[in-house]
């Protein structure tokens, strides 16, 4: 049997660098206010790299005061292909800032956030929803310095405009009865409920009846069975949670021997991948998710530098691209 390698610590850079292992945590922890010489400097990230050392994370920890790791915490929802996206965009913007994401999937029968905060000893913790203020204080406790974001009345909704901007599109195209498609799984609702009252607003500000709001599954016989009853009470245009519930209302259409956009026109949202695919094309919203990973990013590392950065979540960069459904 083969004996694993020993694992590299300072003390081994020390030694192959001739320093004392504290001027080898100044060095490779970019401490300030050390006046140490540029050659003895150099030499010792030569033996870090030449006997690939790694900073052990508790290691780090004390050195910093802080670990470099932030946790994102996923509800117990379907991940689809705009969550994976802001995902990797978020990890690419704080890699940028020398920190490491780390992502727990939130379940019935998984650990608390908060167990799992003390457990990877994370300095900041990341949710896709707003976290209550007991949350909150549970993670202070388990020794994060910084949460975002946090639930305040009317402060975060930013998924309202998402609902408006649909509704706006299908009432810009004459459409003056609108329906709405809500997903099934429970998990969506908090969103969905943001998105239907964003429709419901701008259907409001133009002076229509609230949209009809029918609960889908992605099941064909479900969605023809919406379908039946948007058209049988004069809906003619219908704003859908995500495109996958968007996709699943044009199935329901095509059961029935309907298209889009001529007896109903669907717009969904998110823009994923194979909504340009459907048939027909299918319009939906857009996020800037570049720039939301990127936001996000900067309001975790100002909080941990101990100052404020307010995302505006008024504006949360979306656009609308009309394709063939409307």
């Amino acid at each position: 049997m083969t004996r694993p390698a020993k694992r590299i610590t300072s003390e081994d850079v020390a030694r192959l660098a001739g320093v004392s292992r504290t001027t080898v945590s100044f060095v490779l922890n970019n401490r300030p206010g050390q006046s140490i010489p540029e050659e003895t400097r150099r030499r010792i990230l030569d033996a870090a790299k030449s006997l690939q050392y790694r900073p052990h994370a508790s290691a780090r920890a004390l050195a910093s005061g802080r670990s470099d790791i932030v946790l994102l915490t996923v509800p117990d929802l379907p991940i689809g292909a705009g969550i994976s996206r802001f995902v990797e965009e978020l990890a690419a913007a704080l890699a940028d800032n020398g920190l490491t994401l780390v992502t727990h999937l939130e379940g019935a029968h998984g650990r608390p956030v908060a167990d799992v905060c003390a457990i990877v000893d994370a300095s900041a913790v990341v949710g896709l929803l707003p976290f209550t203020r007991d949350a909150v204080d549970a993670l202070h406790r388990a020794g994060a310095v910084a949460v975002l974001p946090v639930e305040a009345a009317d402060e975060f909704k930013a998924m309202e405009p998402v609902g408006r901007l649909q509704a706006a599109h299908l009432i810009e195209r004459g459409h003056r009865s609108l329906g709405y498609a809500l997903p099934a799984h429970r998990g969506l609702k908090p969103m969905s409920d943001e998105r239907l009252g964003g429709t419901a607003a701008a259907c409001a500000d133009a002076g229509l009846r609230p949209p009809l709001a029918i609960t889908i599954s992605l099941e064909t016989p479900d969605a023809a069975a919406a379908v039946r009853q948007w058209l049988d009470q004069g809906v003619t245009g219908v704003c859908a949670f995500n495109d996958e519930t968007a996709v699943a209302v044009l199935a329901g259409l095509r059961e029935l021997g309907l298209t889009a956009p001529g007896d109903l026109a669907v717009i969904g949202s998110d823009d994923i991948p194979t909504a340009r695919l459907a048939s027909p094309p299918l319009s939906t919203i857009s996020f800037d998710l570049h720039g939301a990973g990127l936001r996000r990013a900067q309001a975790v590392v100002a909080a941990l530098a101990g100052h404020e950065f307010r995302e505006d979540t008024a504006d949360p960069h979306l656009q609308v691209i009309q394709r063939g459904s409307s």
